[in-house]
């Protein structure tokens, strides 16, 4: 079990230093309000994941890979991720955005949990591959270990998110100390584009399945 950890560990850091949404909102979160960010916005991705690899072993991962549900994915993954991006920018053009630089700031951590899920669900290629790679690793987890193989596989994968996200929160909450408020107002302008892109690749290849 030990090299079903190992490897799901492996892929897992695979996907998580990708750039994409969950990412952009971290780096955003962790100038804002302190290191915990990471840690906040990953649990709650690693709670759609544990929904995810649950309605795999219950033998719904080709459901997540129909067309029907990567449309409403993508369009209203594509919405959510709208929001965010205009906020950001309302925030930047009314001059409210601004880094907390008293300390480790509470503010927003339940909504930094609900940020993790539901960003986690906006992005179409995050069920697309937990429906056909997840599939795979989770069924040959099953084969060797049963039960067992799947909670090792699940641990390891959610260990790699974890502790990416939370290190690049880390980084991130120490070196905004040395970031200007104009400085850091342009960082998250260029952020909220990045959101904005995403979002518009998600709603156009959403309605595409129409």
């Amino acid at each position: 079990m030990l090299g079903i950890f190992i490897n799901s560990l492996i892929i897992g850091f695979s996907g998580a230093v990708m750039p994409g949404t969950v990412l952009t909102y971290t780096i955003d979160r962790s100038m804002r309000y302190g290191s915990r960010a990471g840690f906040l916005v990953s649990l709650g991705h690693a709670l759609l994941e544990l929904i995810l690899v649950i309605m795999i072993y219950l033998g719904l991962g080709k459901l997540l890979a129909s067309d029907i549900i990567r449309m409403i994915i993508g369009i209203i993954g594509g919405l959510v991720l709208l929001y965010l991006a205009f906020d950001m920018l309302r925030g930047v053009c009314l001059d409210k955005v601004r880094l907390d630089l008293s300390g480790e700031s509470s503010k927003g951590q339940k909504n930094m949990f609900l940020a993790g899920v539901l960003l986690s669900a906006a992005n179409p290629y995050f069920l697309i591959w937990w429906a056909a790679v997840g599939l795979s690793l989770i069924m040959k987890s099953y084969d060797s270990f049963g039960l067992s193989g799947i909670c090792f596989f699940y641990l390891g994968h959610i260990l790699a998110d974890i502790s990416w996200y939370s290190f690049v929160s880390i980084i991130i909450s120490k070196m905004r100390h040395l970031i200007k408020q104009k400085t850091y107002r342009g960082i998250v302008t260029v952020l909220a584009l990045f959101l904005l892109f995403f979002a518009i690749k998600f709603i156009i290849e959403g309605m595409g399945y129409i």
